[in-house]
């Protein structure tokens, strides 16, 4: 279901889906609220099976078997990042690797720590469908997660992820996210 409005942009011409996300931090750098280019990402809901391209290929959308070793567009990363600069964003500006599990339950610790051995940089529950069946499409992605907060690592920690601190944050980083987006549009320009 999250991945038909996808295929409809696709068969309308849409070129480029630029994607955002909150996303709990697990890189122990990022701070709460900034803003993480996706560089890469991890499906754990992939792996378990539960790929959105699963089933009969549809041709007009794409090949059997798409490359996903360049999901996020590299240029389109470029820009974003230019954008970032000149809008004074760098210091609340990081780049990463995006990890998905399925929710609605925020992740356990022993969860948070296993992707941070695997190299995620900040984990949530929605995204990487919408970017798989996007590659399968042919669409440039850049994918965006605002990070809502820090996981909780230790088992002696009192804090717990709160879904009222991911909304919080989400309506104070609302207006730079939309300059940064408006600002990266103005780059590309007609070329959408």
């Amino acid at each position: 279901q999250v991945t038909f409005p996808i295929r409809v942009f696709f068969l309308l011409g849409v070129e480029i889906l630029i994607v955002t996300n909150a996303a709990g931090g697990l890189n122990p750098h990022f701070q709460v609220g900034d803003l993480m280019f996706i560089r890469d990402h991890i499906s754990l809901f992939g792996l378990a099976g539960q790929n959105p391209l699963r089933g009969p290929n549809e041709e007009r959308f794409g090949m059997r078997f798409p490359c996903m070793s360049d999901a996020y567009d590299q240029e389109l990363l470029s820009l974003a990042l230019e954008s970032s600069q000149e809008l004074n964003f760098l210091s609340f500006t990081q780049q990463g690797v995006y990890c998905m599990l399925p929710g609605p339950c925020y992740e356990t610790i022993a969860e948070c720590r296993l992707l941070q051995a695997l190299g995620a940089d900040a984990v949530g529950m929605s995204t990487v469908p919408e970017v798989t069946v996007a590659r399968h499409c042919g669409l440039r992605v850049l994918g965006l997660s605002l990070i809502t907060n820090k996981v909780v690592l230790s088992y002696n920690s009192q804090e717990k992820a709160d879904h009222e601190e991911v909304l919080h944050v989400s309506v104070v980083r609302a207006e730079a996210l939309q300059k940064l987006v408006a600002h990266l549009l103005g780059k590309l320009g007609g070329s959408t």
